[in-house]
């Protein structure tokens, strides 16, 4: 049983009903084995024969239970919708709308992790880092010399607590990682198309009123691929999603870009993007190994 909740990746309560169902389904069949004369050891071979492996049960149970309802989708995809809203609209220049999104999108996420952490959560949670990065692009408006020294002190701690969240994420399921972190390459390519010429990670307001539309968009196609990935119940199926819409977001960026992201810089967010993507999985598989080992 240990073998097979390792591998469910369902929500504590899903999982605890399926698990209870499930021992209670294999022991009646150990019984009914039992009764028919067979010992302990022949009931549990013939068991495991009959069920199928930990990790095809698994796979079983979370091809059954995984998939979310419309209501968690169109909840889970509110936080893209909002920011595409803020951009297709051009609100992100009245300061008091950002802060209301910011707001309404950290209220959302600590609602969320404070009830169950449910499906719609991580993509809220995805969010957190927004605050995290503007307070990095302010820091490097300080004066010279003193901006250098403050993102010293900044990047370990951002790098602190984006491991923390990452792990805490992964813990439920890599895949909700890396759907949680899927914006984050697209807003770096943003960033970067926005750049003031000359000046190294500076953000140029006309550049990106003029990009709003496209920056929009990318946060509607974001909205859409997190609809699909919690409507569909394959693992495979989800991990694919998430790579091909992520590097469709980057043709876009760099197609509204006009040219301000040429080939090479592109390759640099596409290699950004696998490395945000994929780094859940490796955390996963090294916590996993612990987990057998200390086992």
């Amino acid at each position: 049983m240990d073998d097979i909740r390792n591998n469910l990746r369902l929500d504590a309560a899903d999982e605890n009903e399926v698990i209870n169902e499930l021992q209670s389904h294999i022991e009646d069949e150990f019984q009914e084995m039992r009764d028919a004369g067979l010992s302990e050891e022949e009931a549990a071979a013939s068991c495991i024969k009959f069920f199928g492996s930990a990790a095809l049960i698994a796979r079983q149970i979370y091809e059954t239970h995984s998939q979310g309802t419309w209501k968690q989708a169109l909840l889970a995809s509110l936080p893209h919708m909002l920011f595409a809203l803020l951009f297709i609209l051009n609100w992100w220049q009245g300061v008091g709308w950002l802060v209301i999104t910011l707001g309404v999108v950290l209220a959302m996420a600590l609602y969320g992790w404070l009830h169950g952490r449910p499906v719609w959560l991580f993509p809220w949670r995805g969010y957190y880092f927004i605050p995290v990065l503007l307070a990095g692009i302010l820091l490097l408006y300080l004066p010279a010399g003193w901006s250098w020294v403050a993102i010293i002190i900044y990047l370990p701690l951002v790098a602190v607590l984006v491991w923390s969240v990452t792990v805490k994420t992964v813990k439920r399921d890599w895949l909700y990682s890396a759907l949680m972190t899927l914006p984050v390459p697209i807003v770096i390519g943003w960033f970067l198309a926005a750049g003031k010429e000359g000046e190294f990670l500076k953000v140029n307001l006309e550049y990106l009123g003029y990009f709003a539309p496209g920056i929009g968009l990318s946060f509607l196609a974001l909205a859409a691929t997190t609809i699909a990935f919690i409507r569909l119940r394959q693992r495979w199926l989800r991990g694919i999603l998430l790579l091909l819409s992520g590097f469709l977001s980057l043709i876009m960026v760099t197609y509204y870009s006009e040219g301000r992201i040429g080939l090479p810089l592109f390759l640099g967010l596409t290699l950004t993007m696998l490395i945000v993507l994929l780094s859940p999985a490796v955390v996963d598989r090294r916590i996993r190994r612990n987990k057998q080992t200390s086992g």
